[in-house]
């Protein structure tokens, strides 16, 4: 089966959410790889503090448009990115904008888990190093071990910090690259399918941490995982062939989605 946007015309989409509830506001984003047109006119909001989960098969532009959100494309010379992703009310494409702090405001967390070569301490000092958030030793202790600590990683490490973070275990690693993340006080998380590459006990361990980062944070994740998505999220989106079929309550998309398309998918007729 290889469904196609013939018989949907304008109805694809995702409706905008209330006043205030949006941290993030996505108007006709289109990304371009030289001649191919990755993805094509996306609006979306992404609400404050909730998880939002990016499904959809593979090579269907879930990535791609998670790396619009912190200009992650910027570093592909052939890419080209047009329309509107605001923060807070900011378009981050202003040209005008600084990326690198902008990065700090938007953290990621990559499908393998990449550790700096480096002790357990520097890998999550780095940032706040080079961002100049600590004015002394005890204020970038402070940060290094309260980033753990919402980490789910402190007990675990606390006997071994000066050690290399590449010895720790793959999930124990992939908590320390979002202890990294956070230690630059971010305000978005983006996740690109963080559990990819780790085992039953230690997927769950993520995403128990990511629903307790949501107190905090705004959270995107792109998951192959239908079930990881029904577990973790608030809203669910759902993509195909660069489209952005719908977006809603993630309970309603797994029950009752708008599109066959969607329903298509959930039900695996194809994907």
């Amino acid at each position: 089966m290889n469904p196609n946007f013939d018989d949907i015309g304008e109805t694809i989409g995702a409706p905008l959410l209330e006043n205030g509830s949006a941290k993030i506001n996505c108007n006709d984003v289109n990304v371009f790889y030289d001649d191919k047109h990755a993805i094509r006119k996306v609006s979306v909001d992404i609400g404050k503090n909730e998880v939002t989960a990016f499904i959809g098969p593979s090579g269907c532009g879930k990535s791609t448009f998670l790396r619009c959100i912190n200009r992650m494309n910027d570093t592909i010379t052939s890419c080209r990115v047009t329309g509107e992703v605001n923060i807070d009310n900011i378009n981050i494409y202003n040209n005008e904008l600084d990326v690198v702090l902008l990065r700090a405001r938007v953290g990621m967390v990559f499908q393998k888990p990449n550790p700096f070569p480096k002790s357990i301490y520097e890998n999550v000092a780095y940032g706040p190093k080079i961002h100049g958030l600590a004015q002394n030793k005890a204020e970038l202790d402070e940060i290094v071990y309260t980033s753990l600590e919402k980490a789910g990683l402190l007990e675990e490490v606390k006997d071994r910090i000066n050690q290399p973070g590449t010895g720790l275990s793959g999930g124990q690693q992939q908590r320390l690259c979002i202890a990294r993340a956070i230690a630059v006080h971010p305000e978005v998380i983006l996740m690109d399918e963080p559990c990819s590459a780790l085992d039953p006990i230690a997927t769950a361990k993520i995403e128990e941490l990511i629903d307790e980062l949501k107190q905090n944070y705004t959270i995107i994740i792109v998951t192959h995982s239908m079930q990881q998505a029904a577990r973790v999220s608030q809203r669910t989106a759902f993509f195909h062939l660069g489209y952005l079929v719908e977006c809603d309550d993630t309970k309603r998309i797994f029950t009752t989605p708008d599109h066959k398309l969607t329903q298509d998918y959930i039900t695996g007729r194809y994907g």
